[in-house]
């Protein structure tokens, strides 16, 4: 692989937990929906189509509420990196980035910026392991590749 070449990384298992876990919610729900019909509990009352529609409606809505944790992604290049979250992105050039770091114990790696701030990458979770692991180290090689560029321009002038 080379230095230079984009990097594209994504988490696996929360990825695998969420599809399984959004699947199963819309069939409890679409069964919960379904068993929605004649009177309630006390008599007072009585499902109707709606009632069903809306259960049906609310597990829709809590599996794309899940789903919204798939979406966490790194992409980066020679000239930088996107950072997307569940709820947020940045996208930075690698002048503004310090190092890539990966603390023993956090659940996800994160940029160190130059003003000492950290970007969480959610996209490499410890939870992944090996492949987090690797992530880090193409993003650290991207990093490096970067400033040796920039030492040899300033050699150059």
């Amino acid at each position: 692989m080379s230095e230079t070449a984009p990097v594209t990384l994504r988490p696996r298992r929360i990825r695998l937990v969420c599809w399984a876990s959004a699947a199963t919610l819309l069939v409890v729900f679409s069964l919960v929906a379904t068993s929605l019909a004649g009177p309630t509990g006390n008599g007072y009352g009585t499902f109707q189509r709606g009632d069903q529609l809306a259960m049906a409606g609310l597990g829709v809505l809590g599996a794309l509420g899940i789903l919204l944790f798939t979406r966490p992604r790194v992409e980066a290049d020679a000239l930088g990196v996107r950072v997307r979250n569940v709820l947020g992105s940045y996208e930075l050039p690698w002048e503004v980035v310090r190092g890539v770091r990966f603390d023993r114990g956090a659940p996800w790696a994160s940029l160190e910026l130059h003003d000492d701030d950290l970007v969480p990458m959610v996209a490499l979770q410890a939870a992944d392991k090996e492949l987090a692991v690797e992530g880090v180290r193409a993003l650290r090689r991207l990093h490096q590749a970067h400033l040796a560029a920039l030492a040899e321009g300033a050699a150059g002038r």
